[in-house]
């Protein structure tokens, strides 16, 4: 258990430094941001002095160099958008909204998906069933931005009950979070009931059902518990999903976390801030999966012996 502990924690050490890697050069080829912060009537001069000031008139290499080393220490630099503020404090203060909304978002998706999926695998072919499979589709064919806007049309514009945007109390998360938990509902129900169908053909199952065991308990006793390890691991990609798929979801309802900061970052250039914002997601989501792995090998001691 504790090699396969120290294999998982070195692989995730190795996916969050390729992450850090990619995303410093990319922001470095999609153009200058100095001149985004000067004044149009600045010169050549004012360009060039307010670039030196940032570091950018280095060599890329030692840029980078700079760049890791500042970033181990939990140093991104200074935003080049909220003057003077430290990148990783603006993602920190920001982090705790989007954490909200991923967590409303992931338990609605959860209350409604479980029953539903193990409902459609024992009434197979029945109204359920077919219901799931058509929650299903559309769940995974709607586009995040085109829902929010309907729900904004119909509960915020025509009904006028709850907020269009912004994040001051229960009703201004019902919006956001019903959002994004349409998609990880739909995908989450066939995951459960093609999991359950599976598990339900099983020998142990069909003995268990032989011995006289209440239907209820063969079905939460025995079968839901193996039916589970893929839904464990899809609950835990979805969970770190959320906080980076948050992102058109913040923008559409302005909501304050780091999704939105991260737009709004990107249109400036704010290379530190969408450093912070890319490390920090990363992490969270490496760790979220790492967590997973762990809960995944205790459910299936197969897998950290193998």
């Amino acid at each position: 258990m504790t090699r396969y502990l120290v294999t998982r924690f070195f692989q995730s050490l190795i996916a969050i430094l390729g992450i850090m890697i990619v995303v410093f050069f990319i922001l470095r080829i999609t153009g200058d941001p100095v001149w985004l912060m000067l004044p149009p009537e600045a010169t050549q001069e004012d360009y060039l002095a307010m670039k030196k000031a940032l570091g950018m008139d280095r060599p890329l290499q030692e840029q980078f160099f700079q760049y890791m080393f500042n970033a181990a220490q939990g140093d991104f630099g200074k935003s080049l958008r909220f003057r003077g503020q430290s990148a990783l404090d603006l993602v920190v203060e920001r982090f705790p909204a989007t954490i909200e909304l991923a967590t409303a978002a992931l338990l609605i998706s959860l209350i409604f998906a479980l029953p539903l999926g193990i409902i459609a695998a024992v009434k197979r072919h029945s109204i359920w069933d077919n219901f799931a499979s058509i929650l299903a589709v559309i769940g995974q064919a709607m586009p995040n931005f085109w829902l929010a806007l309907m729900l904004i049309s119909i509960f915020s514009v025509q009904m006028g009950i709850l907020p269009t945007s912004g994040r001051s109390g229960v009703k201004s998360i019902i919006l956001p979070a019903v959002t994004l938990a349409l998609f990880n509902l739909a995908r989450t129900t066939r995951i459960v009931r093609s999991s359950m169908l599976e598990v339900l053909g099983e020998d142990y199952v069909r003995t268990a059902r032989a011995k006289g065991q209440k239907e209820r308990v063969v079905i939460l006793s025995h079968a839901l518990r193996n039916a589970l390890l893929p839904v464990v691991t899809l609950i835990g990609l979805d969970f770190g999903t959320l906080l980076g798929g948050a992102v058109v979801t913040e923008t559409v309802f302005a909501w304050p976390g780091i999704g939105y900061l991260a737009i709004g970052s990107i249109y400036v250039r704010d290379f530190p801030v969408v450093q912070a914002v890319v490390f920090f997601t990363a992490l969270f989501f490496v760790s979220i999966n790492f967590m997973v792995d762990v809960l995944y090998s205790i459910l299936d001691p197969r897998i950290r012996l193998g």
